[in-house]
């Protein structure tokens, strides 16, 4: 069956009437949201941290038993105070840069 250029117009605009309308009702995609503590500090689960250190889980676990990462089980989960994995990195990559500096 041919259709019309017409025809196929129209029929077009109704369905881009209709995705506009449903779009426009849709909620706002909202950003993740972490576990807070009561003093405000933000919990991370693994996959919220290893997407931000692009790591695997793994990695986040020699992290832990090999290099002291701190974590908090919760409920059979690994959750990582925010204060503790900014500590851990200024740490780390402190030893890291001292390590490349006395190689010069």
């Amino acid at each position: 069956m041919l259709l019309e250029k017409e025809y196929f117009d129209i029929w077009m605009r109704r369905l881009m009437e209709v995705l506009e309308r449903i779009e426009q009702t849709q909620k706002p995609s909202k950003k993740p949201e972490y576990p807070v503590l009561q003093n405000g500090e933000k919990l991370y689960d693994n996959f919220d941290l290893c997407q931000m250190l692009h790591v695997s889980k793994r990695t986040l676990q020699r992290y832990r038993t090999q290099y002291g990462l701190p974590y908090q089980m919760l409920n059979q989960k690994v959750f990582y105070k925010e204060s503790d994995v900014l500590r851990f990195i200024h740490e780390k990559m402190g030893n890291l840069q001292r390590g490349f500096n006395e190689d010069e």
